[in-house]
């Protein structure tokens, strides 16, 4: 049995598109297949058309985040997958580069999912389904003490962003979010 071609977008794809995706940015010195200011509405694609989105490093770069995870919602198939990728806010990086917007914490995404402190509260019918938040997912830490405290903040998030994220700063979160659709 042959599996289905996954249709999968490449937010901000730069350099570096994935395999096998769409890319789309603003930068004609990128390898996107589609050029388009992602702070303009609509994106250039219909409705339900992705199966799987990766915002990798880009949200943070963009005007407002309700409006693009809104309009990710609209492009993205109902029970697909966005999975989106950014500085954490006390990292050195994140504060670092001057076209930075936004800065995110481990809740950052809680007022697009229902069940969360912040759920009740959203701002747009947007809706998503939180299936997981990582520390540094994908990156190599060369370091014993960097590979500890990894594994010390994936399994107790709150804790670690309380009380040690400001002394022992990771790098960055991703977030996996389902798209759900009414």
């Amino acid at each position: 049995m042959a599996s289905e071609k996954l249709n999968i977008l490449d937010l901000g794809c730069g350099r570096r598109k994935r395999s096998g995706a769409i890319g789309i940015d603003s930068n004609p010195r990128s390898d996107a297949d589609v050029f388009h200011d992602l702070n303009q509405f609509p994106y250039p694609f219909s409705d339900g058309k992705f199966d799987e989105v990766y915002a990798d490093n880009i949200l943070e770069h963009l005007d407002d985040v309700i409006k693009v995870m809104t309009e990710l919602h609209r492009i993205t198939k109902s029970n697909g997958t966005i999975f989106v990728t950014v500085p954490f806010y006390p990292h050195r990086n994140a504060n670092t580069d001057p076209t930075h917007k936004h800065w995110f914490g481990v809740h950052s995404f809680d007022y697009f999912v229902e069940g969360t402190d912040h759920g009740e509260f959203r701002y747009t019918a947007t809706h998503f389904k939180l299936k997981s938040v990582e520390f540094d997912k994908g990156l190599m830490k060369n370091h014993w003490f960097d590979r500890i405290m990894v594994q010390f903040a994936n399994r107790r998030k709150d804790f670690y962003e309380h009380r040690f994220a400001n002394i022992f700063p990771l790098a960055q979160l991703t977030f996996e979010l389902n798209v759900v659709k009414e």
